[in-house]
């Protein structure tokens, strides 16, 4: 018997809306995320409207289920926690884990937390694999997994074989993975001590249908484990990529989600790396660590001025002048090195290397002003040593120094060294701890170093070991260098 017209209809508008039901479910919407702070938001806007960012807004493909299933899957996993009054808790030290690298444990605030993770990002082949490598491989009491979202095994193991530490590193385990789901069951069989996952980029959870290094695979791969080393107190370092604007990529909640940010930075063509601490919730964050790039890894330099000065038995030169800067904790001295010369071209050029051009104007203008040096028509190149960049105010006396000396041609007394900020009106202004410039100085050998005038007030200058001479304007220091 065949169906009526009225029946087929209705059985054709049942298969069609039952089709269109399974569509739906298995509709994958779209969101749009805010590569700066994460915010989402369901349109394109060109401005965030959280942080205010203009042009920041990615489109990712986002499940309808996801949400809801990490959502639950978070309160299922979580453990309700009672609330404790602020003097029933229990305060207890931190166990700080001793890195073999000096210069890491003083930017960390003496040694690796227990349970803390740390982010360090750097450049492209600044050296951040081969830091985080040849400190792990040295480790003896733990139980080290390394997790690859970048290189092979082979390429691990021939960064290691360089640095010299691949024989003896039976306690490290490398695995190649990208998914967040297999990491965790390789940290569930091997339970290390310390767990490395290099790139947090590369990651990518199977909740969440977006490409890795999105902002919600950062955010939510990020966010596992950190819970995973507040739950089991294991330290968890993370490698990060740099953006083109200097950068870590992915979501500035990143960044509030770690414990520790180190920022690690250098030009790649120059032999000095500066490891800086910008987020430590257990240590400062004005500590610097430096090395220098070898053949066989990462040297620490233990004593930076030693390093950028010039060899003592050199021929003293116009248009160096040595500088003590602190950049950090760190006092050290440095060279400034300036070249004057008469302008080639109609207009005078101004090139700036590790020093802030718009600064270095200012104090030619401070020159010609008030000292009567005209260095209009002529062209100035300035460098600092060692491929450092400084923005301590306190190395503008060495800047102007070295700029004089080059333009008059006399050389400054190799021993002599200066520190002090330059001003508007040619006056020497205070600069910040004096006495540890001072001591540094002293243990290099200086014989005299010129300081702002009043800034020794409340000092003890006689336990110093050196001559010093006190400057109130740009011509006192003039007078006594070149007189």
């Amino acid at each position: 018997m065949q169906p009526s017209r009225h029946q087929y209809r209705w059985r054709c508008y049942v298969v069609r809306n039952s089709f269109d039901f399974k569509q739906m479910a298995q509709k994958i919407k779209t969101a749009w995320f805010c590569t700066s702070c994460g915010a989402e938001s369901s349109k394109w806007t060109g401005r965030c409207h959280v942080c205010g960012q203009w042009n920041t807004m990615v489109e990712e493909r986002v499940s309808a289920d996801t949400s809801k299933t990490l959502k639950s899957t978070h309160r299922q996993q979580s453990k309700k926690q009672k609330p404790i009054p602020v003097p029933l808790i229990e305060q207890s030290d931190h166990e700080r884990i001793t890195m073999p690298s000096k210069e890491l444990n003083r930017v960390l605030g003496g040694g690796l937390v227990a349970g803390s993770m740390v982010l360090i990002g750097g450049e492209p082949g600044i050296g951040k694999s081969t830091l985080v490598l040849q400190n792990i491989l040295a480790i003896k009491s733990r139980t080290i997994l390394y997790v690859s979202g970048e290189e092979s095994a082979q390429q691990i193991k021939m960064r290691a074989d360089r640095i010299g530490r691949s024989s003896t590193a039976d306690n490290c385990f490398i695995v190649c993975e990208t998914s967040l789901e297999n990491i965790m069951d390789h940290v569930d069989q091997v339970n290390p001590g310390i767990l490395i996952v290099d790139s947090i980029q590369t990651i990518a959870s199977e909740a969440i249908e977006s490409a890795p290094g999105s902002v919600s695979q950062v955010r939510e791969c990020a966010a596992r484990l950190l819970k995973y080393a507040k739950e089991s107190a294991v330290p968890v370092l993370l490698i990060g990529h740099i953006t083109k604007e200097g950068s870590i990529a992915g979501p500035k909640v990143l960044e509030h989600i770690v414990d520790a940010v180190l920022q690690f930075e250098g030009d790649s063509q120059c032999m000095y790396r500066l490891l800086r601490s910008i987020k430590n919730r257990f240590g400062s964050t004005s500590e610097l660590g430096i090395y220098e790039m070898c053949q066989r890894g990462l040297r620490e330099v233990t004593n930076p001025s030693e390093m950028l000065l010039s060899h003592a038995d050199t021929e003293e030169l116009s248009g160096v002048a040595i500088g003590v800067t602190i950049d950090g904790m760190r006092p050290f001295l440095i060279e400034a090195q300036a070249l004057v010369s008469t302008a080639a071209y109609g207009t005078p050029q101004r090139t700036v290397t590790g020093f802030d051009s718009k600064r270095m104007n200012m104090l030619l203008a401070v020159l010609e002003k008030r000292a009567g040096f005209k260095l209009a028509s002529k062209d100035v190149f300035l460098n600092i040593a060692g491929g450092l960049k400084v923005s301590d105010p306190a190395l503008d006396l060495a800047v102007i120094s070295s700029i004089l000396s080059s333009n008059i041609d006399m050389p400054v007394p190799r021993k002599i060294c200066l520190t002090g900020e330059v001003g508007l009106s040619g006056e020497i202004r205070p600069v910040s701890r004096i006495e540890q410039r001072i001591t540094e100085a002293a243990k290099l050998g200086m014989d005299t170093i010129i300081v702002p005038a009043h800034n020794l007030k409340g000092v003890d200058t006689s336990r110093f070991d050196i001559t010093i001479t006190e400057a109130a304007k740009v011509e006192d220091a003039v007078r006594i260098l070149f007189a």
